[in-house]
């Protein structure tokens, strides 16, 4: 049976299911034709019908539309749907029978005059003759019926009957099974059919000929694979294996489709069964290095990479997962080398593009890393984890609001995948939407808790953003827990303590800031938390020296007002009698030193009396920069000082 035959019968059986109701069937089978042809505008017209809501219809329509402006189907059902101006030169659809009505209104003379076989039935004679021929056939039956059987036995004849028949029903198989009928597609319009481009997917590397014999099995196996349902899947292929007992890929194929199935120990076992056919069959060395991983992340397999190699070296599907295989051990040069090989071999495959991306964020390239998940974006805008790849470098090279739309999309078709939501959680929060983060944030938790552990840092500052400080503190101390030597956990820490009135907390951690300062902004910062500290805690004089320090650093390294704080606070703590007469930041001339004069009303604290400090209330922003850990700003005015990180987000 030819392809052309194939899709004919696929067409009639998506419009029988359309007039018996089953929609789901019917959008499964013409999105499998569609997929094949994307630009047959009866598929269009006849997918309209079949989509469950007006905005799919009117896209399927429109489509049609594009493809065939002359389409009157199409150019009707835009204008009933409120999508297309009316235009009188379309005409409504043509009535194809007479209505009864009419009839029965005519009177005798205006009723025309029957013709043909109608008129020759109502003629008398001819009535007469019917009669006696009917009379002649039922005694004809009675003796070639009933009388001459009795008495002559004749031997029945051999017939050939054709095989199975080429539609989707269950029908039996040549060895008594059954046929699984595929699963009818049930989630998100797929993205191919949203887009205005059609996409080329990388050709498949083993696309062998079936025997005459197993290609009814075989078209089932390979619509049943169009949706994923793999037990159907396996179940066809299995009965084409048995047909075909030399044919090495169809073990391949099946050992495939256990490895999508999660099922390694099988998948094995068929690679293993090419094998036996066809020893130097380069594919199965690949699916086995695959299967193997896929049961031990760990396991050395780059000697069955190589014998896939040996065996075909413009097998350009292996140098990718070698690529990756190499990425996974941390070894981003080799891995480059591999995917170079790739793109001559496979130019147009989106996956050589996505390793790319892995490879250059490895060697810390986040702009070739962006440029290559794009590639990969333009090359095939229809796969989901393209999106999903291209979120991820976007919020490496800090461009957010993108990074949110490219999320969304992804987690449409994989609402189960905790990155993903932790991923749009950390852009959420880099844009200052606080409760959205939180909310991705705790989806991402739900789905699997391990998969937070480097993003509890971002969740605790949200919290802290939106004055949550408990559950601040506990996920702050669960990101302390994976990295104690974070300058950023332990100042969003000593904030945290310092809201709770924890002051001796809060100082142990203002202590840990200044040992972990690389920067002017982090060394500014540092002093900052650790006078708050040192005031309610009441060590006046640790503070003086900490606010001292602070105004002899250069005022571009802190905020204006973290600037007029530390005066403010100075001012509140020294008395006019203190010996060390501190150098106020306001001396004009070498050697002059200013005592401030509190104001009118200010009590002025002495280290004996206790303190009576004002502590105005200084909110942080914290900052994260695309691929690290968020650097943290103290923002008074909210000006913020922006600090650059240092640790790279595992």
């Amino acid at each position: 049976m030819t392809e052309d035959q194939a899709n004919d019968t696929m067409f009639q059986d998506a419009i029988t299911a359309l007039r018996r109701g089953d929609k789901p069937r019917a959008k499964e089978l013409l999105t499998l034709l569609l997929k094949a042809d994307q630009n047959n505008v009866t598929y269009w017209v006849w997918l309209s019908a079949a989509v469950d809501n007006a905005k799919e219809r009117i896209y399927c329509l429109q489509t049609a539309y594009k493809l065939d402006p002359e389409n009157s189907t199409a150019k009707r059902g835009l204008i009933l749907l409120g999508a297309l101006t009316p235009d009188e030169s379309i005409q409504p659809f043509q009535v194809n029978r007479p209505r009864a009505w009419e009839e029965k209104l005519l009177l005798a003379n205006e009723k025309p005059k029957e013709k043909g076989f109608k008129a020759a039935v109502r003629h008398p004679i001819i009535r007469l003759v019917a009669v006696a021929l009917i009379l002649v056939g039922l005694f004809s039956a009675v003796i070639f019926g009933f009388v001459l059987p009795r008495q002559t036995f004749i031997a029945p004849t051999e017939s050939f009957t054709p095989g199975p028949s080429p539609t989707y029903t269950a029908t039996p198989t040549l060895f008594g099974a059954t046929a699984l009928p595929t699963k009818p597609f049930t989630g998100p319009t797929p993205l191919w059919m949203l887009l205005p481009q059609t996409y080329t997917p990388t050709a498949i590397y083993v696309n062998t000929p079936r025997a005459p014999q197993s290609i009814d099995q075989y078209r089932a196996a390979r619509a049943a694979f169009q949706v994923g349902d793999w037990d159907a899947y396996i179940a066809s292929m299995e009965l084409v294996a048995e047909l075909e007992p030399d044919a090495a890929d169809v073990h391949y194929w099946i050992g495939e489709a256990y490895r999508f199935k999660n099922d390694p120990q099988s998948a094995i076992k068929a690679y293993n069964d090419a094998l036996k056919i066809d020893p130097d069959f380069g594919a199965p060395y690949l699916g086995l290095a695959r299967a193997r991983l896929l049961d031990d992340p760990n396991v050395n397999v780059e000697y069955l990479f190589d014998e896939a190699i040996d065996r075909d070296p413009d097998f350009g599907e292996v140098y990718i997962e070698r690529a990756r295989y190499f990425l996974y051990h941390k070894k981003p040069e080799p891995a480059i080398v591999d995917l170079n090989q790739a793109e001559k071999l496979l130019p147009d495959s989106p996956m050589v593009y996505m390793a790319y991306a892995d490879a250059y964020l490895a060697l810390d390239d986040k702009k070739n890393a962006l440029e290559a998940a794009e590639k990969a974006y333009e090359l095939d805008a229809t796969d989901p984890l393209i999106y999903k790849m291209l979120g991820t470098m976007l919020i490496e090279n800090g461009q957010y609001r993108r990074a949110v739309d490219a999320l969304n999309v992804y987690v449409i078709y994989a609402s189960n995948n905790d990155r993903a939501y932790a991923l749009l959680g950390q852009a959420y929060y880099e844009l200052k939407d606080y409760q959205t983060a939180v909310d991705n944030f705790n989806q991402a938790e739900k789905i699997n808790r391990n998969g937070m552990r480097t993003f509890y840092i971002y969740r605790g500052l949200a919290h802290l953003e939106l004055n949550n400080v408990d559950q601040a503190v506990e996920d702050l101390e669960d990101a302390f827990a994976e990295d104690e030597q974070s300058f950023e956990v332990n100042l969003g820490l000593a904030r945290a303590y310092f809201v709770q009135e924890k002051f001796g907390s809060a100082f142990l951690k203002a202590e840990a800031l200044k040992s972990l300062a690389e920067t002017d902004e982090e060394t500014a910062l540092a002093l900052y938390w650790h006078a708050m500290s040192q005031e309610k805690r009441g060590e006046f004089k640790t503070a003086v020296k900490d606010w001292q320090e602070l105004l002899k650093m250069d005022p571009e390294v802190m905020t204006e007002k973290m600037r007029a704080d530390a005066e403010t606070h100075l001012k509140a703590v020294v008395t006019p009698t203190n010996t060390e007469k501190p150098v106020s930041p306001t001396a004009t001339k070498k050697g002059d030193t200013v005592t401030p004069t509190p104001k009118a009303g200010t009590v002025t604290p002495t280290l004996k009396s206790g303190t009576v400090t004002p502590t105005p209330k200084v909110p942080i922003t914290p900052t994260v920069k695309a691929g690290k850990s968020p650097t943290v700003t103290v923002t008074p005015t909210g000006q913020p000082i922006v600090i650059p990180s240092r640790t790279p987000t595992p």
